[in-house]
């Protein structure tokens, strides 16, 4: 039983006819094997690791959008019945060690709120052409010692094309070999930074950006959108422990939003939600199923951030944010009283910097609160957690930001879910 490792020849490399789902009325589909050598995939053969290419920030949408970006024939495609195929590959530092792991069922999971938001489940033959995929040596492909996977989801055009894009890079976080499988859960690049705990007090030195680049590279390249304009971190600022945590207090200060881009980089925005939506969702059509969460609470809602930093003197200072509109809005039927947040970072040195901190932060907590509702329809490769998109339902028409997802990738997965929550 051979152990894989490096590339095979292209005309040994697997067909993705079994690791693919037909796509129709938002529920994959077991269709017959294609016995064709699939296409070459972009990148592929040449590619040196994780770090290839530094994303087109100037093409980016408003507000830094991260968009997976289709052309118009798949997009075309992805309205009706449609074939998706799933590719995946292992790498070691520079190092391919897998080109194509054969995978019977994969799927995605994504959770905005959480620390690192990205997580796959993968579940690979454990012999499959003579190729044993067991994790039993540090350096298999699928061990949990380093090895991180490309995904990249292909659309079949028809005529024997697939339109392939990059999905994402995600770390092997457990592999577990069990009869005749093995099941494998990966992670998000961010859990890099998450489990890197700081071995003694960081104090920065420079700017927000020097700062940033500070905790996270080289486990992540930080990209900064030109649209963000950097500053100096005053002195006495020391950052304890939890290196990710420090990350996202800065975040908050300066003010802006990250997110770990589909070519595996820390990209950094304006925190504003763009108004363009990427995908049109229409209860009824296509499949498309939406339903209102049905929940409210007063738990955790306000309708004032009170941002408090030190200016150069050593005095307090602060900057207000309010929420001026909707159910909750300050002076209305919510509470005649305001309900504040408070928030605090040694990072804010000035009123301005302090009012744009709540603003932000304001933004984000509104987020937390807003109607929800739950989306279910043909699974689309290319849409992400933060996208904006249009919902047109009984219960609401409007622009809703995607706060979870579920994307299967192969066969037997259902429909793709969202949680989608009013940006109105």
């Amino acid at each position: 039983m051979d152990v894989p490792g490096g590339r095979r020849g292209r005309a040994d490399r697997r067909d993705a006819g079994d690791a693919g789902a037909d796509v129709a009325d938002g529920h994959p589909t077991v269709g017959a094997p294609d016995l064709r050598r699939r296409g070459h995939r972009p990148g592929t053969a040449d590619a040196p690791g994780p770090r290839r290419r530094l994303p087109d920030v100037a093409g980016r949408g408003a507000g830094g959008v991260r968009v997976i970006t289709l052309s118009a024939e798949a997009a075309s495609v992805l309205t009706g019945s449609y074939r998706l195929r799933v590719a995946v590959e292992s790498w070691l530092g520079e190092q391919l060690l897998a080109e194509d792991v054969p995978v019977a069922s994969a799927s995605e999971d994504v959770d905005r709120s959480l620390r690192v938001p990205e997580r796959i489940a993968l579940t690979v033959p454990r012999h499959d052409r003579g190729t044993s995929w067991s994790p039993v040596t540090d350096d298999h492909p699928l061990a949990a010692s380093g090895q991180r996977l490309r995904v990249q989801l292909g659309v079949d055009l028809g005529g024997g094309t697939t339109e392939w894009i990059q999905r994402g890079w995600f770390v092997v976080q457990e592999s577990t070999a069990d009869g005749d499988a093995v099941t494998v859960e990966a992670v998000g690049m961010l859990a890099l930074v998450d489990e890197a705990r700081l071995v003694s007090p960081f104090q920065p030195s420079g700017s927000l950006v020097s700062t940033l680049r500070g905790l996270v590279e080289p486990a992540l390249t930080v990209v900064v959108d030109p649209a963000l304009a950097d500053r100096s971190v005053p002195a006495g600022v020391n950052y304890d422990e939890d290196r990710l945590g420090a990350v996202m207090e800065l975040l908050d200060a300066w003010p802006a939003d990250a997110a770990v881009t589909e070519d595996g980089y820390l990209f950094v925005s304006p925190a504003t939600p763009s108004t363009t939506p990427v995908l049109t969702l229409t209860d009824g059509a296509g499949g498309t199923v939406v339903t209102t969460a049905g929940k409210s609470t007063r738990d955790g809602a306000f309708n004032v951030v009170v941002a408090r930093g030190v200016a150069a003197d050593g005095g307090q200072i602060q900057g207000v944010a309010y929420d001026r509109f909707g159910p909750k809005a300050i002076g209305g039927e919510f509470n005649p009283l305001p309900v504040p947040f408070f928030y605090a970072s040694p990072l804010l040195t000035t009123v301005a910097q302090c009012t744009a901190a709540a603003e932000t932060v304001l933004a984000r907590r509104r987020r937390t609160t807003a109607r929800q509702f739950t989306v279910r329809t043909v699974p689309h490769p290319g849409l992400q957690a933060g996208d904006t998109v249009a919902v047109t339902a009984d219960e609401y028409t409007g622009l809703c930001v995607v706060e979870t997802l579920s994307l299967p990738y192969t066969a037997g997965g259902g429909p793709q879910t969202l949680t989608v929550r009013s940006l109105t």
